[in-house]
């Protein structure tokens, strides 16, 4: 039996860990790579030392932490400085989930999901099976992103990170709507799967 890998991606708001948390309730192993960009910077880890030394030990926390709140202000609307991070974080973050792949093929695992938001950003998309896009409206996303307690500016700057989620669609093998409610969403998962 051979072991089928779905990536999933979409913009920032729009439903992706929604949709892990109901493919993890179904018994899918997912692996999502904004944990593991947050395992990959821990302390003790080569990214933050690599991280400190880039950027400044400013950027780091009282618990000798990345200061994500700061970091991010740092580089959001700054694409260079951005850059500099993601290159130091995503190589680490792909080792991490290309190993879960490999480990799902080596056990058979039927069907394992890895969540990427900047998955065609990246040019991961051959490592899949397939690619399933999570997309809602503009006007859903922006509300979502209000209640997590971001202001417009920061609304802006994320959304302005990624590619234009009408790419993401028109590139995806799947795309799951999410402007209804989760049950919705896990019919659609379902049909899908």
């Amino acid at each position: 039996m051979s072991t089928r890998v779905i990536g999933i991606t979409g913009g920032v708001g729009m439903g992706k860990s929604t949709a892990a948390k109901l493919l993890q309730k179904q018994g899918v192993p997912v692996v999502d790579s904004d944990d593991l960009a947050r395992e990959v910077v821990a302390v003790g880890e080569p990214a933050l030392a690599e991280i400190a030394e880039t950027f400044g030990a400013d950027f780091l926390n009282a618990q000798g932490q990345m200061d994500r709140a700061k970091m991010a202000a740092h580089i959001f609307g700054n694409d260079a400085e951005r850059n500099k991070l993601e290159a130091i974080i995503h190589p680490r973050v792909r080792e991490r989930w290309l190993s879960q792949m490999e480990t799902w093929r080596a056990n058979n695992v039927p069907l394992g999901v890895v969540v990427i938001p900047l998955l065609f950003e990246v040019g991961a998309e051959a490592e899949f099976d397939s690619v399933i896009c999570v997309a809602c409206t503009g006007n859903t996303q922006r509300e979502r992103l209000r209640a997590r307690g971001w202001d417009d500016a920061q609304i802006a700057a994320r959304i302005a990170a990624q590619m234009d989620v009408t790419e993401k669609i028109e590139r995806a093998n799947q795309v799951v709507w999410t402007e209804g409610d989760v049950s919705l969403l896990r019919e659609q998962l379902q049909s899908i799967l």
